[in-house]
This record gives structure tokens, C-alpha cells and sequence, in this order.
């Protein structure tokens, strides 16, 4: 049988914020834009998702005058991922 794929991570941008958070202590609002190639706006959404999950924490400081948002994935987002491949696993053994 299926296992239900975790709806909050199968969307696209949001799977790929997670997966490039999974392999970093922590990465900028910036890298994760130009890594997944999103818009700023829909970047800023997707992340809210994920924190209001409790997935990723995010914290926003300033480097001198310019702003700077730094984000890390937390532990129930590590394991929501994980269950995410395991789930996806039951479709590919198929």
C-alpha cells in the first residue's frame, strides 16, 4: 500500500528549501533564491509555510545596513522530511 506523501512537502519550491536545508547548518534567503530559482515573493511564502510547520526557523538580522534572513531546518523538519522519502519510497518500489 501507499504511503500518504506529506502535503506541505510535496510541493516543489517547498521540498527543495528543505532538501538544500537538510545538507547546511543553515542557509540565506539569497542562496536558497538562486538555488531554487523562485521570485523573492513566493520564496518569502513558502518559507513562512515551513516555519509556521515548525519545520524551519527563521531569523532575520542585518549584515551593516543591509538585511539579512538565515534559515535552518529543525529537527521535526529533518524527521518530516525523512518520513516524506520513506513515504515517496513505497511509490518508487513499486
Amino acid at each position: 500500500m501507499f504511503k500518504e506523501l506529506n502535503p506541505l512537502l510535496h510541493s516543489e519550491l517547498r521540498l527543495a528549501v528543505v532538501s538544500i536545508l537538510i545538507g547546511v547548518e543553515s542557509a540565506d534567503f539569497v542562496f536558497i533564491r538562486e538555488q531554487t530559482g523562485a521570485t523573492a515573493g513566493n520564496l518569502s511564502v513558502q518559507l513562512d509555510k515551513l516555519s509556521k510547520a515548525g519545520y524551519i526557523t527563521i531569523e532575520k538580522t542585518f549584515r551593516g545596513k543591509m538585511p539579512c534572513t538565515v534559515c535552518r531546518i529543525t529537527d521535526p523538519g529533518r524527521e518530516a522530511f525523512s518520513e516524506y522519502v520513506a513515504a515517496l519510497q513505497t511509490y518508487i518500489k513499486r
